[in-house]
């Protein structure tokens, strides 16, 4: 059972051993200064070999967790399963905690990559190296060993830090210890970095640092896409994701980083009549999602779920402006980002699903909930259908207060009126009582595309309203139609 104190003790004991001054660094004592939970995770710098430090304390830890080595760069990460980690931060708990240890270094960088070429250097450099003052401090490992919980008074006066660092950490400022056209070229990531820090801990974006991140906007290219998916799923993960957003479409990264939402700006008028902005309306979706407590990927999905509006925009004289079929033009995108932000599969069909049926809820509410309509929504969702519901209720966003409170009771009421249907036809694992085996047996037919319309036919009655989901009247049913299709198969089809 490890305590961060412990984890100290044993950092401290290893570098008066070996002579090593050994610092704790970056949003370990930004957060502990802050007075904030403790990060799952603790960088340490020591003025020597990063590596040959990591390797006496995995000897002292007498194999407690497992050692990574990473020799090219002098670094090592130590990964601690923990009995209760540090949930309050120094108490016990069941968690892993990592740590981070790296040689003092420079880092110097190729124009064309974000991977640095590492040199021994000072702390002192190796703070000026960093990404924003805020995280450009450091505290030697035995204040933190001294107590249960050292006083802030103590880490304060043990403090290393760049210029301004405790400054800017008392203002809520994110500022670049470097002039920041070298801090975001050097390392584009940072651009993506400092947005989501502001959205994160509720902290500023000093002016040059945010005229920098749209100089060197185009720079984040260079960056691999699984970067990217990371932070920006980080910057949805914030309460309200609309904050880093806006950011990323004020500062250009929007346009190279998702160009398919940053296209939904602007309004257009045409005879007096304009359309809302879907991106302001967009960035509110994922709010209101946010506030509902939506999955990270639910959040996804709702920035991306009017993408198909910017190509289908239209404007018809006795209509006004429409946007016909957005949520099919809307799956093909999502489908496209998702690849190109290298998501799973499984969660590319997630998203591009619940955009391409984004729209079927209020069609529903317009054209009257109807027990066949709920058996299709219930049947087409499957267990995204709650996820949908959310998303519905969420792309309500007028400001009439009166239209939005009658929106969302017809949401209850559908949510209603789908447990309803669900528990009258036992819809929860859809699929003909008749199966495919019982046709074949019947008909006398292989495995085939006449088994498949049968099969079909009997479950659009079901959803229909035709026939109960029952296998009775399911049979029964079959048998009714079954030579129909008996006709049209083809001679290869029969036993």
């Amino acid at each position: 059972m490890f305590s961060l104190q412990k984890i100290f003790k044993t950092v401290s004991t290893v570098a008066k051993k070996t002579a090593t001054p050994t610092y704790a660094v970056g949003g370990f004592v930004r957060d502990f200064l802050m007075g904030w939970e403790q990060k799952k995770d603790i960088d340490f710098v020591v003025e020597g070999s990063g590596l040959a430090f990591a390797k006496e304390f995995d000897k002292a830890m007498k194999e407690a967790g497992s050692l990574v080595e990473f020799p090219d760069f002098d670094t090592a990460r130590y990964i601690l399963s923990t009995q209760g980690g540090p949930a309050s931060g120094w108490g016990e708990g069941d968690d892993t905690l990592v740590l981070e240890f790296a040689g003092a270094r420079g880092e110097s960088y190729d124009v064309k990559s974000r991977k640095p070429k590492v040199k021994t250097a000072t702390l002192a450099d190796d703070l000026l190296r960093r990404d924003f003052t805020v995280n450009a401090m450091a505290v030697e490992a035995k204040i933190f060993a001294a107590t249960k919980k050292p006083t802030m008074t103590a880490v304060k006066k043990a403090l290393v830090s760049v210029d301004n660092s405790l400054a800017d950490l008392q203002e809520r400022l994110l500022r670049t210890p470097l002039d920041p056209d070298k801090t975001f070229s050097d390392d584009p990531l940072r651009m993506m970095r400092a947005i989501r820090f502001a959205g994160q801990l509720h902290f500023g974006i000093d002016a040059p640092a945010l005229k920098s991140i749209h100089k060197n906007r185009e720079r984040i290219k260079i960056i691999s896409a699984e970067r990217v998916q990371e932070e920006l799923l980080k910057m949805l993960a914030c309460p309200m994701p609309s904050v880093c957003l806006i950011l990323l479409f004020q500062t250009g990264l929007l346009d190279i980083v998702l160009p398919e939402v940053a296209e939904l700006d602007g309004v257009e008028e045409v005879y007096g009549h304009q359309h809302k902005n879907n991106l302001v309306h967009t960035f509110k979706v994922v709010d209101n999602i946010a506030e509902r407590g939506g999955s990270i990927l639910l959040r996804l999905a709702g920035l991306l779920h009017d993408i198909g509006k910017a190509s289908t925009k239209k404007f018809l004289p006795k209509i006004g402006w429409t946007f016909y079929q957005h949520e099919h033009v809307g799956r093909k995108l999502a489908g496209q980002i998702g690849r190109r932000l290298r998501l799973s599969k499984e969660q590319t069909d997630y998203i591009s699903k619940l955009v391409r049926w984004h729209q079927q809820p209020i069609s529903l509410m317009d054209e009257g909930i109807t027990d066949s309509a709920v058996r299709r929504l219930i049947v087409n969702l499957g267990d995204e259908l709650a996820d949908l519901l959310t998303l519905g209720a969420s792309d309500i966003t007028t400001g009439n207060p009166t239209k939005k409170e009658k929106r969302l009771k017809n949401y209850e009421r559908l949510k209603k009126r789908i447990d309803e249907v669900m528990e009258k036809d036992k819809l929860r694992a859809f699929q003909s009582p008749v199966r495919g085996e019982e046709i074949m047996a019947e008909c006398g037919l292989k495995p085939g595309p006449t088994v498949g319309r049968i099969k079909e036919a009997l479950e659009e009655a079901i959803l229909d309203g035709i026939i109960p989901n029952e296998y009775e009247a399911t049979k029964k049913y079959f048998l009714k139609i079954k030579d129909k299709y008996l006709k049209e198969a083809l001679p290869h089809e029969r036993i």
